[in-house]
């Protein structure tokens, strides 16, 4: 298989074995796994304690935000740390400096609109 088109044709063979890889295990899965369902199968697993009824249950909305802050904040140290690795070498001076300044100032302006809205409050 060489040539131009020779690692296509690998990357086309290896995708057609994972397919069929795929279809093979599922297709052994349908075939040999039993299937008797009873009532204590099809209900909801609580840790071992009988199901709450209903299906609503209240989700407070500022966990979510606090998880949407921290991946925020998360982000940001993943751009800051190979910034500062960058800074000390030649050419990357003031330029450099302006832009990260410019991330900092929309990341400053994001946590100042959250803190006025009231998001930060726990409570």
């Amino acid at each position: 298989m060489d040539g131009y088109l020779g690692g296509y044709a690998s990357l086309g063979l290896l995708l057609i074995a994972a397919a069929l890889l795929f279809v093979v295990a599922f297709g052994a899965n349908r075939l040999l796994s039993p299937r008797n369902p009873s009532g204590a199968k099809t209900t909801t697993y609580e840790c071992g304690i009988d199901p709450v009824p209903g299906d609503w249950a209240q989700a407070q909305i500022r966990y979510y935000v606090f998880a949407y802050l921290y991946v925020l904040f998360a982000v940001e140290s993943v751009f800051l740390f190979p910034w500062a690795m960058v800074f000390d070498r030649p050419g990357f001076g003031v330029v450099t400096l302006v832009e990260m300044g410019v991330f900092i100032a929309v990341l400053a302006l994001g946590l100042l609109y959250a803190w006025r809205k009231g998001v930060l409050r726990w409570t």
